[in-house]
């Protein structure tokens, strides 16, 4: 059955992505970014609505977005995220602040804002957050974004138990994934073959191996899914 879906993030790699296969379902479409003109192109394509916000400097966003999105939903996809790798020594507070605002506080108000529209419905909806596998392993470097990341993995836990029955939260703990936000780590074609040794199916992820799981968590066919971390990294977390 059809649902409302609204999608933080929309025009970003998976976020788009995502968008897609969900509109290819049936599903109707809320988008929500802070790039007026891409948001607008993917909105025409997809004859869905959006709106326009940044999640940092813009703290309405969120009440903005779930008037917006409408009365009824039947999941919400939080698909903003940050990359930003250096050692502890060179992370400034305002760093660490801005990695936890945009993955892990604007995950939880971004929920907290759409609470009634995901509780309305006749059915459970659904709830997918993207966590990382630097928050299942430990990589150097990765300070600032485990700890970003961590957060998410906890908030997923935590709204899986408060929000049961009514609706079902859920993280997808991805690679590193041919995404813009990852294009500045993947310019170099040396780099890149060795990230793409590190993981036992030899290549890196694309949008779509993340959209096809959250496509999945969103529908019917997992609604006894929740408080779940799920691993989409091509083996790199599990298989040496």
């Amino acid at each position: 059955m059809a649902s409302k879906i609204l999608i933080y993030g929309g025009s970003g790699g998976i976020g788009a992505a995502t968008a897609r296969s969900l509109r290819d379902r049936g599903d109707e479409i809320h988008l929500v970014g802070r790039n007026e003109e891409s948001l607008g192109i993917l909105a025409d394509e997809l004859d869905s609505s959006y709106t326009v916000g940044d999640v940092v400097t813009d703290p309405d966003v969120f009440s903005r977005a779930s008037e917006e999105a409408g009365r009824e939903l039947g999941g919400l996809v939080y698909a903003i995220g940050t990359i930003n790798l250096g050692g502890l020594q060179r992370l400034s507070e305002s760093d660490l602040m801005l990695d936890f605002q945009v993955n892990a506080m604007g995950a939880a108000l971004a929920v907290q804002a759409a609470l009634p529209a995901l509780k309305r419905g006749d059915d459970s909806s659904s709830v997918v957050f993207y966590s990382s596998v630097a928050a299942q392993q430990g990589f150097s470097l990765h300070a600032s974004m485990g700890l970003a990341k961590g957060a998410v993995n906890g908030l997923t836990l935590s709204l899986a138990a408060e929000l049961a029955p009514r609706v079902r939260v859920n993280a997808i703990a991805p690679s590193l994934t041919q995404t813009p936000l990852a294009s500045g780590l993947l310019a170099n074609e040396a780099i890149t073959a060795g990230l793409v040794k590190q993981h036992p199916m030899q290549r890196l992820g694309v949008p779509e191996d993340i959209a096809a799981l959250t496509t999945f968590l969103l529908s019917p066919d997992s609604s006894w899914i929740t408080g779940q971390i799920l691993s989409v990294d091509g083996g790199r977390s599990t298989v040496s």
